[in-house]
């Protein structure tokens, strides 16, 4: 519905939109905004007719950060139960668990948790006249949304210091420098690339391939080079002996689209 918080569309190749919409705030994060986001996550990621999520912005912003409409209340959790019910993960199905290419098209502004959103997402497109920061440090509190894992792992820790201990604000031309951006491109460009690129992933990169090598991916700065060829080989034998590895080449031979067998939901590894 036009009215919700968060707005979800699934096209014919496989490409869920998701589509943070207050635009009237600037897209600021509710509470109803962030249980909707990680809930539309948790159907991509359990959905075989979505292939690819591409997640942006309403408006001018991708996300201006927290709603400080209540300025002195912006921190307070007291009305959703206090500490008890508390998780600085902002959101309990993060967007790197969702075993799809997930393409953030960052359409404008994107500040505090807003851009620890966007760093939970494979691959990154940024507008060139936007503000980007984790700005939280300047607002008496620290970064959240796993920020402190995806930073560090995405860019280093010298860069990594200088986004989350500066709490500094940064302009679209300094993103390539700071190493978070796959593209930066004018604005009215950014949301047509990301959906190229999550529509060519979603017709021609087999499914249950790009899960596992998702979660590979995701896990293997905390793995030895010893565990990564155990898990390689582990995934390799899982794939290797079913239609998928027959079908991949036969296509490209053939000079002709793909048409996948295997599944993540049905056909995921159960060890």
């Amino acid at each position: 519905m036009p009215d919700e918080s968060v707005l979800f569309d699934l096209d014919a190749n496989g490409v869920a939109r998701i589509t943070l919409n207050r635009p009237d705030k600037m897209n600021a994060c509710s509470g109803d905004l962030l249980d909707r986001l990680g809930a539309l996550y948790r159907r991509c990621d359990e959905d075989d007719a979505v292939r690819t999520v591409v997640v942006t912005g309403a408006g001018r912003a991708f996300c201006a950060g927290a709603d400080m409409s209540d300025a002195a209340r912006t921190f307070d959790v007291s009305d959703s139960g206090g500490f008890e019910n508390f998780s600085a993960a902002g959101i309990d199905f993060p967007a790197f668990r969702v075993r799809k290419l997930v393409v953030a098209a960052v359409n404008g502004h994107a500040i505090g948790i807003g851009m620890s959103l966007a760093m939970q997402c494979d691959i990154r497109i940024f507008a060139l006249e936007g503000k980007y920061g984790i700005v939280q440090v300047r607002r008496g509190v620290l970064g959240d949304a796993y920020s402190h894992w995806t930073v560090l792992r995405s860019v280093g820790l010298a860069r990594a210091a200088e986004i989350m201990l500066t709490g500094r604000t940064f302009r679209g031309e300094e993103l390539d420098r700071l190493g978070v951006a796959n593209r930066v491109l004018p604005s009215a460009e950014v949301l047509p690339a990301a959906l190229e690129i999550a529509k060519d992933s979603a017709i021609h990169a087999a499914p249950l391939s790009v899960a596992l090598s998702k979660r590979l991916l995701w896990e293997s700065s905390e793995l030895g080079p010893d565990e990564v060829e155990r898990l390689e080989t582990a995934y390799h034998e899982h794939v290797m002996t079913r239609p998928d590895a027959i079908e991949g080449p036969m296509a490209h031979v053939e000079q002709r689209a793909p048409e996948w067998k295997l599944r993540v939901s049905k056909d995921w590894p159960k060890d």
